[in-house]
């Protein structure tokens, strides 16, 4: 059996969401800039799109959605833009983001630092996100810009998106979130939260890579990252990607669609397979399940290394990871479990699971069958984790030698 459960990582694309795309490569073709009936023949298609994607967020019509290649850029956009237009152009001169940011996000505010931008990385409590009363007070009459992602694409865990927006409200300052990891697998109301830009991909919820989008509430000013036509009403330049952008809008409306049916399918699965894994003495999953994104597992086994692990689970035809694929030829010791306080011996045993509403229950037991088999192959080979002969009753017992 082949079992994905990198979904954190990409998803399939829905085929219906293949079917909806197909059309606009070869039959409707034409550059939607172009003033002729080949070019004018996708505006309907494109409108479509837009609406779906703005139906799911629940954005207002004040605000824009736009379109871009991925939430990279979406992100790179927003910092990048956040600078030019209040730190070079403006009087502030501070940046306030998290120590478990995505990659594009961590990278970009190093790059700013170069610039001479004070930008403050916040720690996270032991569930691995940050308390709302932290960016509080760290906020100053200097700070430009908080960027705090919705859900961990590491754990699933969900930060509290609802209080920081309403303290940067209250602040005046501007609040950027990377909501890659929660739009498509949780409600996401743009009317209930305050955020001034968010950022999502579509191939994390069933769409194609290569596609993503930035809301900015209010249609407020911010610099373009391109430059070139008036594509997007000039916020980004570039011919519009009209297959990818149909795809986007297809597949947000059908991951959105009954979301909270959605939710107990896959969190029903996650949580048998949780639950199954934990029954393995040594075992911590990170996070109370109640405020993870409903399909996300990071689970350490001590004595058990994460590419170890990863090479048994390969080679039983499962895909997973040992946290952010952006950062997974990296094998340093899994960065939010060190953030979070596990020791280095600990952090190098995080294996994360990700399902989608593609994951069958067939697919969970061979998971764990395989999963338990490749637990006990690693552990009797491992140098940090030791057999000792049987107990009492029989059963070997298992304990932890630590190195000094």
């Amino acid at each position: 059996m082949l079992v994905y459960l990198d979904n954190n990582a990409t998803t399939m694309v829905d085929p219906l969401v293949v079917e909806a795309m197909g059309p606009f490569f070869s039959e409707i073709y034409g550059n939607p800039n172009s003033l002729h009936k080949f070019g004018t023949a996708s505006h309907p298609a494109l409108k479509k799109a837009m609406d779906q994607v703005y139906m799911a967020l629940n954005a207002s019509d004040n605000d824009d959605i736009i379109f871009t290649s991925c939430a990279t850029e979406s992100n790179n956009w927003v910092l990048k833009s956040v600078y030019l237009d209040h730190i070079v152009n403006g009087d502030k001169n501070h940046i306030i983001t998290t120590e478990v940011e995505h990659p594009s996000v961590l990278a970009a505010c190093r790059a700013l630092e170069e610039e001479g931008v004070k930008v403050t990385y916040l720690p996270v409590n032991n569930q691995g996100v940050v308390e709302a009363h932290v960016v509080r007070s760290f906020i100053t009459d200097k700070t430009a810009l908080v960027s705090v992602m919705w859900a961990s694409n590491e754990t699933g865990m969900i930060f509290p998106i609802k209080e920081i927006g309403e303290i940067c409200k209250e602040k005046g300052v501007l609040f950027h979130t990377d909501g890659v990891q929660a739009v498509g697998k949780i409600p996401v109301d743009l009317q209930d939260v305050h955020v001034d830009f968010l950022s999502m991909s579509a191939h994390k919820f069933h769409g194609p890579k290569g596609v993503g989008a930035l809301y900015i509430k209010d249609s407020q000013p911010l610099s373009p990252l391109l430059h070139g036509g008036e594509h997007m009403g000039g916020r980004r330049s570039g011919t519009l990607n009209v297959p990818y952008i149909v795809a986007m809008g297809k597949a947000i409306e059908l991951a959105t669609t009954n979301i909270e049916e959605k939710i107990t399918s896959i969190r029903a699965k996650r949580d048998r397979l949780e639950d199954a894994l934990l029954e393995l003495s040594d075992t911590f999953v990170v996070g109370d399940r109640d405020n993870r994104t409903p399909n996300t597992i990071l689970i350490s086994i001590r004595g058990v290394e994460g590419e170890g692990m990863l090479w048994d689970l390969n080679n039983g035809q499962i895909g997973a990871s040992t946290g952010s694929a952006c950062a997974s030829e990296d094998l340093q010791a899994n960065t939010v479990m060190l953030a979070i306080g596990a020791d280095s011996e600990l952090a190098h045993t995080g294996i994360r699971l990700s399902l989608s509403r593609f994951t069958t229950d067939a697919e969970i037991d061979y998971t764990i069958e395989h999963f338990k088999k490749a637990v006990f192959r690693l552990r009797a080979i491992s140098s940090s984790f030791a057999k000792v002969g049987p107990t009492p009753g029989g059963e070997s017992k298992e304990c932890e030698l630590h190195h000094h």
